[in-house]
Formats: structure tokens, C-alpha cells, sequence
């Protein structure tokens, strides 16, 4: 165990991250920040997706968000080969944990960062125990009233960088609210609470254990100001709470668990050479968990077999004629939007196809019966990648009443290559759905390896999911059958080659350009754009 300096360093400059929720639940947050899908032929002026002399955030009217994008969790295989990196903070009540974590979270000044409160899992009271909290008699300061199993349950699929749902406690009430807070993406997770050393098997789940160690009379005044201020006490009841468990807790279960930390933390969030000293830490770890998954794409499944799961629309002379037309550098944008339409829309067409349906009878209006058919599932649903796949939407609108609509915003980062996951709205029980994932262009298959990635961390079935693009190079869809063998990949032609900036030969071109009539720079190339053809 190492014991930290009590003195201060200079403050550590940085940026606050999103640290609330990560399946981009806050609906219409960015929905001004992104390209519409109008059709409308004026052009309009190309925007990088970085900016080097600005630091990476959007500000709204509500909140700050973090636009540096998530790198890859995963492997060439498809899946997670290094868990998130999990650090435990405990320490007494108002000893400073939430603000120790938070300037951890300033001071790493990395994307995707998960603040985990223990608050969150206490035991909902019986009506008898709402009683006695009422009366301050209720012991929230013992291991009892936290619910480890489900605290466990969620910080193990959290790790593991899956989307789960946490409950979210009222202090006033003593219960849970009915709505959930989801919580997904997490390459750091801090997990702070009382109790946070409390259980072997949690500690098991923790990379980094740090403990906040504040004076006792510190810790009193705070808890008085906050119990008073925030959750409406009478300053008698918190000091007779505060006597009568708090304290007595803090000897008995938290103290005792000083000697189980990695590093202890004297005076909290104003010890700001302790937490430099953690956060390089926790940089060198995630330094080791770096993955390079596109270059391992690039020198993959070479002449290999197109895979069974690939349907390719017949080449009829419509078709061909189409694709002629569409990737005819010369082609007007008004032709360019108007016949990617009709392809997308055969396309939709033969991705429903592979839906399961079962046999429906149906009476006439001549009063005979017809034996047809009828879709076998629950829904579906439509998610498109950011930004040309949103072009497909209409399309599906159009076939399909009432589907609900996803995004995900894929971005390449310009100093690695690698795609990263910038941001993601997805409907609520999407697990229950058949997914139509759509993006217009597929190269070496990253960015919509990422995508699946997604949509199985969210707990899609991978048998659901129908991979739709207009264009594929071999290469893209060899790296998608082989890390998902079950998803079914449909497209309307297949190019062979890929040039080394990774562009389809011969190809489209840049969809989103050409689709929304803005103008590339004179030296663009696909580590330039919005959303290369990966």
C-alpha cells in the first residue's frame, strides 16, 4: 500500500468528459450538430471531424460533451480482448470520493470515462424501514443496505463493455426511480462508495484501489451541509444519524479496509500530486490495451471464399444501368441522389426478405381465404452509421411502417487511422428487435465491425442483424463474416480491390460528398472525411 504526500501540486489542466449516459439516451442532444438528410441541391461547405488547435468538445445549451471518439474494444475475431479498466475509491461518508474521482476524470483528460456511485444500489426500504429512516434510525451505513449481488452483476458487464442499466436512487423518498439510467462504453470506470472494499468478490473486479483519507471532523461538517442542504434534513437528525451509525460504521467496516488500497489518498480532491501520480497510471494501462484492428483487416481472409451469409443483388441491366450512373464521376448530383435512391430502395426490399415469417390467412373482400405471409417477430429496427447510412432511412421508412431508427456516429481518428465511436442513440429494448444496419459503402469493414460490435454489446442477437450497404470491397465483407458469422450481409455489388488509402476500387467515390454536395479539400483523402468508405 502506498501512502501518498498530504501537500498540493499545480492544478492539472483538462477537460471535463460525458460521463452520464453512454447509449445516448438524451434524445435530439446532437441532433442539430449532424447532417440532415435533405435533398436539397445547393452545395454545402465540407467540415473535418477534428480540429487541432481546439480542444475536443460540443457545448449545447444543456451540457458539455466530449467529441473524442472511442477507440477499438476489440480485435480483428470481433471480440473484447481487454476488459475496461475498473478503479475502486473508497473512503468514509463526505470524505471527498466524488470529488477525488471527478478530478481523476478531469486530469485523464481521456473519452469514455463511467462514474459508478455506490449510492446507487441501496436497498429498496419495506415500509417498516421507511419508518425508522424517517425517524433517523435506519442504518445506511452498513453492508446490509447496499445490494451487493446486483451492484456486481452490473460492474461485471460493465467491464466486460456491455450496455446495462443502473438504478437511480432518491434520498428523499428511499426508493427507486421507475426509469433506469443506461450506462454503456466504458474504457475507465470509477466505482466509488462507502463499501467500495466491502466484498471479496468486488474487490476481485478492481484494477486500482484508492482510499480517501480525510479527517473525521472534515468529513462531519461536509455531511451536515450536504444531508441539510441537499436531501431537506434537520440538522438533530444527521448528527444523531451520524453518532449513532456513521461513525461507529466507519470503525467497525470502512477504516479497516484501509489496508486493502493500492494507494491512500490524504485530504481528497486538493491532493492534486496524488491524483497526478494516479492518472499516469492508469495512462500507461491503457496505453497497453491500444489495438490496431484496421491493419489487421487489411491483412486478413486474403482469397478466401465469398461466405455463404453474403446476398448480392442479381445484376439485372437495371441494376448495372444504375450503378453506371451512380458511379460515373461525371453524374450530376440531382442524378446521383435520385438512382442511389432507387437502389436503396431495392436494397430494403431484399434485406426484408431474409426476415423470418410465418403463414397467415387473411379473408377477402370476397369473402374467400388467402394463405400469405406475415413477419415472425417482435420488431424492427433501422441503424444507420453516420453519416452516409442515414441516407438509407427514407428507404426503409418506406417499406417498413412505424420502424424505429438508430445512429451511430463512426469517425476515423486522423493520427491513428482507427475508427472511433464518437456517439450513438439506440431505442429502448432493442435487444427484443431484428436490426437492419446500414451504411452506404464498405471498405475494409472497420466501421462496420464497430457497429455490430455495438449492437451486440446492447445484447442484438448477432443472428438479427442484416448488414446493408450499396458498394462492398471483398476485404469488408471477409472481415465482417469472419468476426460475426451469423449476421447477414446484403448488398447491391462487390468490388474487388482496395487501394493502400483504403478506398474501393473502382469504386463510388466519397458517398457522403457526393449524396450531400459538399466540397472535399484539393488534397482530401479518406483520413480527411467524416465517413471514409471503410
Amino acid at each position: 500500500m502506498n501512502y501518498l504526500p498530504a501537500y498540493s501540486g499545480a492544478r492539472i489542466s483538462g477537460c471535463w468528459t460525458l460521463t452520464s449516459d453512454g447509449s445516448g439516451n438524451g434524445e435530439g442532444s446532437l441532433d442539430r450538430l449532424l447532417p440532415s438528410v435533405s435533398t436539397g441541391l445547393s452545395p454545402r461547405k465540407r467540415t473535418t471531424s477534428q480540429c487541432k488547435s481546439e480542444p475536443p468538445l460540443l457545448r449545447t445549451s444543456k451540457r458539455t460533451i466530449y467529441t473524442a471518439g472511442r477507440p477499438p474494444w476489440y480485435n480483428e475475431h470481433g471480440t473484447q480482448s481487454k476488459d475496461a479498466f475498473v478503479i475502486g475509491l473508497c473512503g468514509g461518508s463526505a470524505s471527498g470520493k466524488t470529488t477525488v474521482a471527478r478530478k481523476i476524470i478531469e486530469a485523464l483528460d481521456v473519452p469514455w470515462v463511467v462514474l459508478l456511485s455506490m449510492d446507487s444500489f441501496y436497498k429498496v426500504l419495506t415500509p417498516e424501514q421507511q419508518i425508522m429512516a424517517a425517524s433517523n434510525d435506519y442504518n445506511f451505513d452498513h453492508p446490509d443496505a447496499f445490494d451487493f449481488d446486483l451492484l456486481k452483476h452490473i460492474l461485471r458487464k460493465l467491464k466486460q463493455g456491455k450496455s446495462i442499466k443502473i438504478p437511480v436512487y432518491d434520498f428523499t423518498t428511499h426508493g427507486r426511480h421507475k426509469d433506469w439510467k443506461t450506462i454503456y462504453g466504458a474504457s475507465v470506470i470509477i466505482f466509488e462508495g462507502i463499501m467500495a472494499f466491502a466484498d471479496k468478490e468486488l474487490l476481485q473486479l478492481l484494477d486500482m484501489k484508492l482510499f480517501v483519507d480525510t479527517d473525521s471532523d472534515i468529513r462531519l461538517v461536509r455531511r451536515l451541509r450536504r444531508d441539510i442542504s441537499e436531501r431537506g434534513r434537520e440538522i438533530e437528525g444527521v448528527i444523531k444519524q451520524y453518532n449513532k451509525f456513521v461513525k461507529p460504521a466507519f470503525e467497525q467496516y470502512i477504516e479497516p479496509t484501509m489496508r486493502l488500497a493500492d494507494i491512500v489518498v490524504p485530504r481528497g480532491g486538493g491532493n492534486m500530486v496524488a491524483i497526478d501520480l494516479i492518472v499516469q497510471h492508469v495512462h500507461s494501462q491503457l496505453e497497453e490495451r491500444e489495438l490496431s484492428v484496421r491493419a489487421a483487416l487489411a491483412s486478413a481472409h486474403q482469397a478466401q471464399p465469398l461466405p455463404q451469409t453474403l446476398s448480392v443483388l442479381e445484376s439485372t441491366p437495371q441494376v448495372k444501368g444504375m450503378h453506371t450512373i451512380i458511379r460515373n464521376k461525371e453524374t450530376s448530383r440531382d442524378e446521383f441522389i435520385f438512382y442511389s435512391k432507387r437502389l436503396m430502395r431495392l436494397l430494403i426490399e431484399r434485406a426484408l426478405s431474409f426476415l423470418p415469417s410465418q403463414v397467415h390467412v387473411v379473408q377477402t373482400p370476397q369473402g374467400e381465404d388467402y394463405e400469405g405471409r406475415a413477419f415472425n417477430g417482435k420488431r424492427i429496427t433501422g441503424v444507420s452509421i453516420l453519416r452516409a447510412g442515414e441516407t438509407m432511412e427514407p428507404a426503409l421508412r418506406a417499406v417498413c411502417k412505424d420502424v424505429r431508427i438508430g445512429k451511430i456516429l463512426i469517425q476515423t481518428n486522423q493520427d491513428t487511422g482507427e475508427p472511433e465511436l464518437h456517439y450513438l442513440r439506440l431505442p429502448k429494448d432493442i435487444s427484443e428487435d431484428y436490426v437492419i444496419l446500414m451504411d452506404c459503402t464498405v471498405s475494409t469493414g472497420a466501421a462496420a465491425m464497430m457497429a455490430v460490435r455495438v449492437l451486440l454489446d446492447h445484447d442484438v442477437q448477432e443472428d438479427k442483424i442484416l448488414l446493408v450497404s450499396l458498394l462492398m470491397a471483398e476485404m469488408g465483407i471477409h472481415s465482417v463474416a469472419y468476426a460475426f458469422p451469423q449476421v447477414k450481409i446484403i448488398t447491391t455489388a462487390v468490388d474487388k480491390k482496395v487501394n493502400d488509402l483504403f478506398h474501393i476500387i473502382p469504386g463510388i467515390g466519397n458517398f457522403g460528398d457526393r449524396y450531400f454536395g459538399t466540397d472535399a479539400p484539393p488534397d482530401w483523402s479518406d483520413e480527411d472525411l467524416d465517413e471514409p468508405s471503410y
